[in-house]
């Protein structure tokens, strides 16, 4: 991002998306197995024994612990969380309630795709309720995890969205991740936040949607140039739900690569309903060493990361079989 471009200073692209699954080994096994997925590295246990270190850096019960898979996708980074808590972990919210998501791909034909990921024996078969957007778009189909996660599946990106950072898709045909949709409360507040505070880009909206029988608008965002969100209202549906933690099934959080986490943690702490989750940190052990970071909670309650990767120098690559996509080389306003 250049100096004088609204949004998160010295931010690259968008570097990984984040969600807890129910059994992570099942969950690697999946994304491997049936979309081409190759695993980077494991983290964990992630756990402070004793202290409040896990609720006050991920906003987590404190005597919480957390397995993590690194899976590169095409040219998108996922992340896999696997918790154990001491707290209940709530239903994942439906698609039209606050802080539900689902995962979109980028693949060529979406409807061979779909069948084939359709017939294994691990995939679910219940049909999913689906948004159905009032205006012509891309070609999109769905379908489930084995552990109920919807995902749509739609051509690479239309003109004007970001598209994931890969000349050629996995072996099972996947460029990576097209988009991510996110169900919200204010439809406005959330759309501004991404724009005027992390330097969001509005491609179209807010247009009419409808989920079964709830109706609702949608707004299209691109996020530097990997990366899209399609943000979702549904007006009463949903609107007492709280966002999920990450350690609930459907916890989930966004993490932008940037030059310098620490200016990065200035800046959202001079914005109004931000809340930085202390101060940035390096990790000095385990496969990461070097990775600078901070989560930081929206004033829609959504969290957040700003990560700095020192790919090339991180401790896994010197036995991985696969790395992760890099971002140092991305410019969040270059056209795509």
């Amino acid at each position: 991002m250049s100096p004088s471009a609204p949004g998160l200073p010295t931010a690259r692209a968008v570097d990984h998306f984040a969600f807890t699954v129910p059994d992570l080994d099942a969950a690697v096994d999946y994304f491997t197995a049936a979309l081409g997925a190759a695993e980077c590295y494991r983290e964990g246990p992630v756990h402070d024994p004793s202290g409040d270190r896990m609720a006050r850096r991920l906003g987590v019960h404190p005597r919480a612990s957390a397995r993590i898979a690194l899976l590169r996708l095409g040219g998108s980074n996922l992340e896999l969380f696997d918790y154990t808590s001491p707290e209940t972990s709530p239903p994942r919210p439906a698609l039209h309630s606050a802080g539900a998501f689902y995962l979109a791909l980028a693949v060529d034909e979406p409807a061979a795709t779909a069948r084939r990921l359709r017939a294994r024996a691990d995939t679910g078969s219940v049909p999913i309720p689906v948004p159905r957007v009032a205006s012509a778009g891309a070609e999109r189909e769905w379908v489930r995890t084995p552990w109920g996660q919807p995902l749509a599946l739609c051509v690479p990106g239309e003109a004007g969205r970001g598209r994931p950072a890969a000349d050629a898709p996995t072996a099972e045909g996947v460029y990576g991740v097209e988009h991510v949709g996110f169900t919200v409360t204010d439809l406005d507040a959330v759309t501004d936040f991404h724009t005027s505070v992390l330097g969001a880009v509005p491609l179209n909206g807010p247009e009419p949607v409808g989920l079964g029988s709830a109706h609702g608008l949608r707004t299209v965002l691109r996020l530097g140039p990997t990366f899209n969100a399609e943000l979702y209202a549904y007006p009463g549906a949903g609107r007492s739900c709280p966002p999920p933690r990450n350690s609930d099934l459907g916890g989930h959080h966004l993490a932008v690569y940037v030059d310098d986490v620490d200016e990065a943690a200035r800046y959202l702490r001079g914005h109004d309903g931000v809340e930085v989750m202390g101060d940035p940190e390096t990790i000095t052990d385990g496969p990461l060493v070097g990775d600078r970071w901070v989560y930081f909670r929206t004033p829609f309650g959504a969290q957040m990361e700003a990560v700095h990767m020192p790919d090339g120098r991180l401790p896994y690559e010197r036995g991985a079989t696969a790395l992760r996509v890099p971002q140092a080389h991305q410019r969040w306003d270059a056209p795509v």
